[in-house]
């Protein structure tokens, strides 16, 4: 049983990244599609699917690595906030990862955006995670 389905999905794709694997299969949820479409959109991944079953579905990433050096795209992926301890952050207050060339994921009331999309947005919400 799985209590934090975010931490599952980036630990899946962090461990999948560092075992230099090309294509990770994740259950999905409404969540970590808005989050894979952000991750495809920033240019951290290569493709993905959404594969429809009986249950709540399949998430197939195509991982992105450097052509030469075999260097995976995501060199980090870390969960902000846990259940057990929530980080909420206001729409003027939005964290920067490694000084803008990384990307927070924050949910907020309009759906799971970037922070820079939540700043020009004017809203706030919870900081799921940053990756760069």
């Amino acid at each position: 049983m799985n209590t934090d389905p975010i931490a599952d999905f980036l630990t899946r794709v962090r461990n999948a990244s560092s075992a230099g694997l090309k294509i990770v299969e994740i259950p999905g949820s409404n969540v970590k599609r808005a989050m894979t479409e952000i991750l495809f959109d920033q240019g951290f991944i290569l493709n993905f699917k959404f594969e429809e079953d009986n249950k709540q579905g399949i998430i197939k990433i195509a991982l992105k690595y450097n052509d030469s050096t075999k260097v995976p795209a995501i060199t980090k992926i870390q969960r902000a906030s846990r259940p057990g301890l929530r980080k909420y952050s206001a729409s003027n207050s939005m964290p920067r990862v490694l000084n803008g060339l990384g990307v927070s994921i924050v949910s907020t009331s309009k759906g799971v955006v970037t922070g820079k999309q939540a700043t020009q947005m004017n809203v706030g919400g919870e900081v799921l995670c940053y990756v760069y």
